[in-house]
């Protein structure tokens, strides 16, 4: 039994063995009991990552303190260093969610870039993952349950126990006497994972002896599946990856043709992974959203509002608007007193003047609607008619800055394809904020 958990683990743990830090989260239980053991004692005979323990500490229960003096004891007993850390809960429809969330939030903030977190989650913990992933009626990647290895804030998060069974850890920790704490609440069957394992697991064992590790083995299968739909999505968002017409505008967006060509299903597979890194996935009662934007006019300019942002059609594509983008953000005048100098625009980037710089008081506006502009060599001409004109976003025209000389509109940035030429030769230029500093 310890051969078996100490080959299987090692060889989980062999392509993060030159990491910087291995951060071990230790409960106290059973399962984090036995990793920590087993790093520490493979530590004093080969050479490894930094070990750094992590506790978190949820206070949920009066046995808190006293769990966290176990903690502390074992760590000083091995010789490593414990980190302790608290975290505040969320009062939410189920406790169980908002405690790992509190606890994964923990581990984010912990793991630096080319850091490892250690997890000892074990074969049992997949099957019962799996059980309720059905039972919700996930997809596909909620039915691959749990991977032995992902990514993690800056590093990765491994889990070197999946293929060991909690059986096979317990015989460990007894062949080295170890001393584990038992959580009262894991027998808790109000609790939905604790229902599973307490009174579903054992009439499925008793009736399928092997019922667990099938389990496991049919999440691993349904990975590999995920695994190749991601590689798919992947194909297909490329495709779809074409160049912007307006490359200043560092948002995420899609040309909308190569989607249309592709059927329903590997449409939501790609939109799937590319949302996934922008937004919370909606289930799939809410994908008529996308189907209503897809086939919308080509002048409707439809959107689809999901958790973080919305996903905005102009024209034949798609752009992702993440929520404080399409929020009012300032509309009050700017006088421009020093227009040499470039103008920091509240919330909105900045302005610069090129060429000969116009005289009277400059001032920058926003949208009104029904503005007039004189265009060289085409007179007086509808605001509105020219940027339908240049096809730039109805979500971005709202953010144009105006330049004013007093209730004369004189430039509309270069950026949006217009201005106009003063007394001399200058253009107005916007440089909009960065995707990660508002515009997005």
């Amino acid at each position: 039994m310890n051969s078996t958990i100490i080959s299987k683990a090692l060889q989980a743990l062999t392509p993060w063995r030159y990491a910087k830090v291995w951060h071990i989260a230790f409960s106290g239980g059973l399962d984090s009991t036995v990793l920590l053991y087993f790093l520490a004692t493979m530590a004093k005979t080969e050479t490894l990552p930094k070990l750094n323990v992590i506790h978190v500490n949820h206070g949920l229960q009066t046995a808190a303190d006293a769990w966290l003096s176990h903690c502390q004891t074992v760590c000083n007993s091995l010789c490593v260093p414990l980190q302790v850390i608290h975290v505040q809960v969320q009062a939410g429809a189920s406790l169980e969610c908002a405690a790992r969330n509190a606890r994964y939030k923990a581990f984010i903030e912990v793991t630096g870039v080319g850091e490892v977190l250690i997890t000892g989650q074990h074969c049992n913990d997949q099957a019962e993952t799996l059980l309720l992933q059905l039972l919700r009626g996930a997809g596909v990647r909620g039915l691959s349950a749990m991977p032995m290895y992902r990514q993690l804030a800056g590093g990765h998060l491994v889990r070197p126990f999946l293929s060991i069974s909690r059986a096979q850890l317990e015989a460990y920790a007894n062949e080295y006497r170890l001393q584990w704490i038992e959580d009262n609440s894991n027998a808790d069957t109000k609790f939905s994972r604790n229902y599973l394992r307490h009174c579903i697991f054992p009439l499925l064992i008793e009736r399928w002896p092997q019922a667990i590790a099938s389990l496991a083995r049919a999440a691993k299968h349904i990975g590999e599946a995920q695994y190749l739909l991601d590689e798919l999505a992947v194909i297909d968002q490329q495709t779809a990856s074409q160049p912007s017409p307006f490359p200043w505008l560092t948002l995420p967006s899609l040309a909308l043709a190569p989607l249309r060509k592709l059927s329903d299903t590997r449409q939501r597979n790609a939109l799937r992974h590319w949302l996934a890194l922008l937004t919370r996935l909606p289930d799939s009662a809410h994908w008529a959203g996308w189907y209503s934007l897809r086939d919308a006019k080509r002048d409707a300019q439809p959107t689809w509002r999901l958790t973080d942002g919305q996903l905005c059609r102009c024209g034949e594509r798609i752009w992702w608007l993440p929520s404080a983008s399409y929020q009012k953000f300032f509309d009050a005048p700017v006088s421009w007193s020093q227009p040499k100098k470039p103008l920091k625009l509240p919330g909105n980037g900045q302005l610069k003047l090129i060429g000969t710089i116009p005289t009277g008081p400059l001032v920058v506006r926003y949208r009104q609607g029904g503005e007039i502009i004189e265009v060289p060599g085409r007179g007086l001409r509808n605001l509105k008619r020219l940027l339908n004109e240049s096809c730039l976003p109805s979500f971005i025209r709202r953010r144009l800055p105006l330049l004013y000389r007093g209730e004369e509109l004189l430039a509309v940035p270069a950026i949006a394809g217009l201005w106009v030429s003063g007394p001399g030769d200058w253009q107005l230029h916007w440089i909009p904020q960065i995707y990660d500093q508002g515009l997005s």
